[in-house]
């Protein structure tokens, strides 16, 4: 006997709680039947970034406008290239209209940028291109002093409700864990009008090369271990976030998934787990989730979602300073730790 794993996410109808996150799993064409037959029920593409298009935009003003008087041609082929992005904007519009043409399940954009500008006249433009929703990825280092955290949260509601004013599609807004008060700022993202949240952004930090002073750009695949910080804000937030919370990052098994959905996620991203083992680790998971879910008695996946939340749980202490203080004065490191 199997249970039925159909939710919904963002207002789209999926045939599980398994998405695949943004990633170059997606870039290739000839992948995307594979990640759909593999189980995936929806894609989100890779990040167009705001830098892309600002770049874009600067050398078209450069090359195109500012020698517009020299040759009827300069608007056609003249824009430099662009090495350090997979997909320029246009290549980027394309692809998301040729991957609706492949796949039955929703496709979702992504925009990852920080301040007002041109990404959000392209929202409209990836809503036109074909996508089912668009993923509004924010990140932002704050380096100046002098900026506060309410200037950044004000900024990144500007930019949603703007983005929320121009396009019909779902918004999903995808967010770090550096908030002084998340619980807050979910609900002013919930007001400006975001269908979804969420949690969270890997924030991939650089090393240093001690030999050659360099700085060097590093990525890690994500593992379990990284999960836990997200189900304690998932447990926080579902008592007062009605719409979609979904969980990016320290998925990589049916238990994980599992401990996603009882504190609140309406669907779970996954990337380094599929890089791993493949599009059909999605349809084992599927697999693996629904007996669990059978042989513990659940009737439905609805009844299991958010049943460990800071609403429903036993012993909702356990999600705030209580389990810091449990955990220090459970330390013990016994009587041979130092010798």
């Amino acid at each position: 006997m199997s249970m039925n794993l159909q939710t919904t996410y963002l207002g789209l109808r999926l045939r599980s709680p398994l998405i695949l996150g943004a990633s170059p799993l997606s870039d290739r064409l000839e992948r995307i039947g594979e990640l759909e037959n593999g189980g995936a029920a929806a894609i989100v593409l890779r990040s167009l970034f705001e830098e892309q298009i600002l770049m874009e935009e600067q050398a078209y003003a450069h090359h195109v406008e500012g020698h517009g008087g020299a040759y009827a041609e300069a608007s056609d082929g003249f824009l430099p290239s662009f090495p350090d992005f997979i997909l320029d904007t246009d290549h980027y519009l394309q692809h998301i209209r040729d991957v609706k043409a492949r796949v039955r399940i929703p496709v979702i954009g992504s925009l990852n940028g920080i301040t007002p500008g041109g990404w959000e006249r392209y929202a409209k433009l990836i809503e036109k291109a074909g996508a089912d929703a668009l993923e509004l990825n924010f990140y932002d280092l704050p380096t100046d002093p002098g900026q506060s955290a309410a200037e950044i949260e004000t900024r990144y509601l500007h930019i949603l409700r703007d983005i929320r004013s121009m396009v019909r599609i779902p918004l999903a807004v995808k967010l770090s864990p550096f908030f002084s008060s998340l619980p807050h700022f979910v609900r002013e993202l919930r007001e400006a009008g975001a269908d979804g949240v969420i949690l969270f952004n890997r924030l991939y930090q650089p090393d240093i090369d001690i030999e050659d002073l360099q700085i060097r750009s590093v990525l890690e695949l994500s593992d379990s271990h990284e999960l836990a910080l997200r189900l304690r804000w998932l447990a926080i937030l579902e008592p007062h976030f009605e719409k979609s919370l979904v969980v990016s990052g320290g998925v990589h098994s049916a238990s994980d998934a599992i401990k996603a959905l009882m504190t609140g996620a309406t669907a779970v991203q996954m990337v380094s787990a599929i890089i791993r083992n493949g599009p059909v680790f999605f349809g084992q998971l599927e697999k693996e989730i629904s007996s669990w879910l059978v042989e513990h008695e659940y009737e439905s996946l609805e009844q299991l979602r958010g049943s460990m939340s800071l609403r429903t749980c036993p012993d909702p202490a356990a999600f705030g300073r209580t389990n810091y203080m449990k955990v220090l004065h459970g330390w013990s490191l016994g009587p041979t730790a130092l010798r």
